[in-house]
């Protein structure tokens, strides 16, 4: 090593003792330039998609087509041969393809002593342009970043949002940046009503809250189920022993009285001439719909009813005889409730069932009355579906194989589902990976909730989205309603949709701005969820390429929005968050827990990563201690 007085020399050692192989060197310049050409001949076979793009998208589309090109072959042997010269692999070059084998062409003829001619005229996007790019898109389509935290956060809003302003101030102090509205659900006066409470919560805040209202789009769901018997389930809490702690309670109440359940986990309907004769500390005795018996004890009366706890687990139907004695003469007085809701539908599915699938309402079963028939919201697609093709139920719970398929309806074996069996109910999701299927990318529920969107929303989610035809007909539905300004969200939630996805968001360019949906739930169920984690990488990237945001979405955080305790993977899987530019958590009772700790992990994720780069921070936890 050189002292700290020596002078080092500038002249570079023997060509026999350079650190790299000239010829190595060489090889790698060809097949850079290779590479570099197959680029541009991508761009001339994609001009007039890219031509269609919007100015500010231009460079973008480029880019994005470079990146394809490049991707298109196995680079693995070259990343390995670049990286052992000390050089850039290409493997963090998503948003600057292009400059990036540019850089590396540049740097391998300096060590070969060859002269380099710039080529930066030609690039679409720098290694700073192109992430400066992807921050402006993100800032035109989801509103400016809060300091200290680039990754948005999304939350879906309960209906109870179109009534309860103190919910919707909460869900922005604790760091709401964009509020999705779910046109799933509720109707348009809840959505205006929703989006008035959000408008001023943001004003009140001083901050700009995005409002981004989601299409139904074809959803294919399980139809309308018959419901099943009337019955009341009421059970104590018991502790980890199995000791009740705290009774259930039941409001017995007259039928002219006020509905009310703040005292009580259920209510039912008696004679008000039997209630009216009930006192505190009456005994009501009864055998449940098991035959087992059972005693309510009266702790509580107003002028509609009474309140009664039971320590014992009780189900009671319209036909349990309700009965207490009077205190003089013993005489019995019996009364059977009424106001029990009817469970839901539901038909229990086993291993090697038989299900039918059709158009037909549920009071109709057609051919075999032995076999479970199941109507389906979209029955056009059963003209599309094949025998041998899979089928999935409720986001994969319960799976089958179509065995045979007709115009009007499908029979398809249950070949997943757990040893018991699974309930399937109405309004359950219904997948065919499988099959291309050709629905219409905007239902007519769509174009109709497209009025409200062009109202009140910044920008729209497309469910569903397939091709790039369905991006052309959502613009062109939002310039008839005079809303071109509308963002639009591509949700990728079919194989279809992630097969096709360079080619939607090229179409998606021509809007104002867009961003894409990782929508998880419906992808890991047509792509497999062995294949979740590629699919879910590939979109990163692809998004990056084309410097359009991302919305990592699906199950963030759940289990702590719903308990109000979060499980160890899901923090890690919402780590992964700071990857995207935005995300989106789902409603729960402990919401405003879930954005506040999503807010932290991300604040933190924010130093040691952005996008695919590691970011070296100093790591202070194990700096050595000063000596003594």
């Amino acid at each position: 090593m050189p002292t700290r007085h020596s002078r080092v020399s500038s002249t570079p050692p023997p060509a026999s003792n350079l650190p790299w192989d000239k010829g190595v060197c060489l090889a790698l310049i060809e097949r850079l330039w290779v590479l570099r050409k197959s680029m541009l001949a991508a761009e001339q076979r994609y001009a007039r998609a890219i031509e269609q793009a919007g100015p500010h998208q231009r460079e973008s589309a480029r880019n994005l087509v470079h990146f394809l090109a490049m991707r298109a072959t196995d680079l693995r042997d070259l990343q390995s041969q670049l990286a052992s010269l000390g050089v850039s692999s290409l493997g963090r070059s998503e948003s600057h393809v292009l400059a990036n084998v540019d850089k590396v062409l540049g740097i391998l003829h300096r060590l070969t002593g060859q002269a380099w001619q710039d080529l930066s005229a030609q690039e679409p996007a720098g290694s700073v342009t192109g992430p400066l790019l992807l921050q402006g898109h993100t800032d035109l389509l989801l509103g400016p970043a809060v300091r200290e935290r680039q990754v948005r956060i999304m939350v879906t809003l309960p209906s109870e949002a179109a009534t309860d302003p103190a919910l919707v101030r909460q869900l922005v102090r604790a760091g709401m940046d964009v509020a999705r509205i779910n046109c799933a659900h509720d109707d348009a006066t809840a959505w205006k009503a929703m989006a008035r409470q959000v408008r001023r919560a943001a004003k009140r805040a001083q901050r700009d809250i995005q409002i981004l209202m989601d299409l139904g789009g074809p959803k294919i769901r399980t139809g309308v189920i018959a419901p099943r018997a009337p019955v009341l389930k009421l059970k104590p809490v018991r502790d980890e022993l199995g000791f009740a702690v705290q009774p259930a309670r039941l409001r017995l109440l007259h039928a002219g009285a006020a509905s009310s359940l703040a005292d009580a986990e259920a209510q039912v309907v008696v004679d008000a001439d039997w209630l009216a004769r009930l006192r505190v500390g009456t005994q009501i005795h009864l055998s449940d719909a098991r035959d087992k018996k059972r005693r309510w004890l009266v702790v509580a009366s107003d002028a509609d009813g009474v309140v009664a706890e039971c320590l014992e687990t009780c189900y009671l139907t319209p036909d349990t005889a309700l009965n207490w004695k009077s205190p003089h003469g013993h005489k019995l007085h019996t009364v059977y409730p009424a106001g029990i809701p009817a469970l839901p539908g539901a038909i229990r599915l086993r291993l090697g069932d038989q299900v039918r699938l059709s158009d037909e309402g549920p009071e109709h079963t057609p051919g075999d009355a032995t076999i479970p028939h199941i109507p389906c919201t979209l029955p056009q697609v059963f003209g599309q579906v094949r025998a041998g093709e899979r089928v999935w139920f409720d986001d994969g719970r319960i799976g089958g194989v179509v065995r045979h398929a007709t115009p009007h309806g499908l029979e398809v074996e249950i070949v997943q589902a757990r040893a018991g069996g699974e309930q399937l109910m109405a309004d359950k999701g219904i997948n065919f990976p499988d099959s291309q299927l050709d629905l219409p990318a905007l239902t007519d529920k769509d174009l109709e909730d497209l009025q409200t969107v062009a109202e009140v929303a910044d920008l729209v989610g497309l469910s569903f989205a397939q091709r790039p035809e369905d991006v052309q007909q959502l613009l062109r539905a939002l310039q008839t309603l005079r809303a071109p300004q509308v963002g639009v969200m591509l949700k990728i939630e079919t194989l279809q949709g992630f097969e096709n996805l360079p080619e939607l968001l090229l179409a998606a360019m021509a809007a104002p701005s867009a961003g894409v949906m990782i929508a998880r739930g419906d992808l890991a169920v047509e792509c497999g969820y062995e294949r979740l984690a590629e699919v879910q990488e590939e979109m990163l990237w692809c998004a990056e390429a084309a410097h359009m945001p991302v919305i990592w979405a699906t199950q963030v955080l759940e289990t702590l929005a719903k308990t109000g305790v979060p499980s160890r993977a899901e923090i890690s899987d919402a780590s992964m968050g700071v990857r995207a530019e935005c995300v989106m958590l789902n409603k729960g009772p402990y919401i405003a827990e879930a954005i506040h700790m999503l807010d932290d992990i991300l604040r933190r994720m924010a130093g040691h990563q952005t996008k695919k780069t590691p970011l070296l921070r100093a790591l202070r936890a194990w700096e050595p201690e000063d000596a003594a």
